[in-house]
């Protein structure tokens, strides 16, 4: 790339409207394979934001006005190609009295960053219940151990008795007058009403970034998918549950992978029919090296996750992979992918070896160490932004972002650095 010239073109000298297009479309190019005018720049700003305005975290999520201005700010500053706001709203946890998460203000203090509180939520001996019926089983055992509120859905009769019509209702409509079945309700409304809210409200930032002229970005906001091997581990078995049931019961692990496949390719079509939004988001938590060995990535993980992705890109969405942890000894199997149809997130993967593998399969993103931009110097900052434009950016299919999909923590001016080299040596 030409870094001769070092001039930027001050972003004054385009109107808004004519900024967004071309943000637009350097992003929409990288996505494609295509080489655009430079690399871009996505900066999910997350929980960086209080840090910006010298507020609590707890005080950006209980005023979304405060958090949207939060965020333009953000972007008016380091001025990236597409950013990321606050993640979901804590509401819904609320509502729901969820034992899932912890947000700030629920479960962590007023500064903290959302975290995932994971438990065997399924049992080892759920298994025979969740295979028979598993709609039955969601509903009046697990919703009741991960929400507080929902306590009351226990008291249900099994759920297959709907299927006697009114019948069912005569025998059995009382019981959706008991306090513990209206609380039930209740929560599951409230829950919904916030999540509207919030929908809402990023309908709304998103037309005000727009206006300024920065893309927002839409990886998180379609559907969500993931291994049917992490389906089964991260909000059922956990980690030590699921490692013992390759051992334990393999074929019952196996026919509950199965068993909920389906279900996450047929939420995409629907995610896909309501937000028009063409993106799915695989964030994938247990297959990375030294997490699961080889034999049993090809038995338990990579031929289920492949299907679901194969699927989602023959349903005309783009599956966006979070490739979690390092997957240096497996960027062969992401080989086997469609050329140009996913977009991989990399954490701690060498993105210059990923670039020789899948570099003409998918847009990788990534390349930017937090550590780097919370405690390096500006030349360290510039020297590796150079190093990534050079290598991973060449020849397009690229988008410069963290490794971590946060910037909390982050020096503003190390971030400040890290724009300037981009625009300086990601030129085509």
């Amino acid at each position: 790339m030409d870094a001769s010239d070092t001039r930027q073109q001050s972003p004054n000298t385009q109107t808004p409207a004519e900024l967004f297009v071309a943000r637009k479309q350097r992003v929409t190019d990288a996505e494609q394979l295509r080489q655009p005018d430079r690399v871009p720049i996505h900066m999910p700003f997350l929980n960086l934001l209080y840090q910006l305005e010298g507020v609590s975290n707890l005080e950006l999520y209980s005023n979304p006005e405060k958090a949207h201005q939060a965020l333009e700010n953000a972007v008016l500053r380091f001025q990236p190609d597409l950013c990321e706001g606050l993640f979901l709203t804590p509401g819904m946890s609320r509502a729901l009295g969820d034992r899932m998460t912890h947000w700030p203000g629920y479960g962590l203090e007023a500064d903290g960053a959302y975290q995932y509180h994971e438990q065997e939520y399924m049992k080892a001996d759920d298994y025979d219940a969740f295979l028979a019926d598993p709609s039955d089983w969601a509903i009046r055992r697990y919703l009741p151990r991960t929400c507080e509120e929902l306590g009351g859905l226990a008291m249900l009769p099994p759920m297959g008795l709907l299927s006697m019509g009114s019948l069912y209702f005569f025998e059995n409509a009382a019981i959706f007058a008991m306090p513990p079945i209206l609380k039930a309700a209740q929560a599951l409304l409230k829950a919904g009403q916030e999540h509207w809210a919030w929908i809402q409200q990023q309908i709304a930032l998103r037309q005000r970034l727009e206006s300024q002229g920065f893309p927002m970005g839409s990886y998180f906001e379609g559907s969500h998918c993931c291994a049917p091997f992490d389906f089964m581990a991260d909000t059922l078995r956990g980690m030590r549950g699921i490692f013992t049931d390759m051992r334990r019961c393999p074929e019952k692990l196996l026919a509950a992978e199965e068993k909920v496949t389906p279900w996450m390719l047929e939420n995409a079509a629907t995610v896909l029919h309501v937000r028009h939004n063409p993106y799915s988001f695989l964030p994938l938590h247990r297959g990375s090296d030294g997490f699961i060995s080889l034999a049993n990535f090809d038995k338990f993980y990579w031929p289920q996750l492949k299907r679901v992705i194969l699927s989602l890109i023959g349903m005309g969405i783009t599956p966006v992979v979070l490739w979690e942890g390092a997957w240096d000894q497996r960027l062969h199997y992401l080989a086997e992918l469609p050329k140009g149809k996913t977009i991989g997130m990399f954490q701690s993967t060498d993105l210059v070896k990923a670039k020789e593998v899948v570099g003409d399969v998918m847009c990788i993103v990534g390349g930017m160490p937090n550590s780097l931009l919370a405690g390096g110097d500006p030349s360290e900052i510039r020297e590796h932004s150079h190093k990534m434009c050079e290598t991973v950016g060449k020849g397009g299919g690229f988008i410069f972002s963290t490794e971590v999909g946060d910037l909390q923590g982050c020096k503003p001016e190390n971030i400040e650095v890290w724009a300037e080299a981009t625009r300086e040596f990601g030129k085509y």
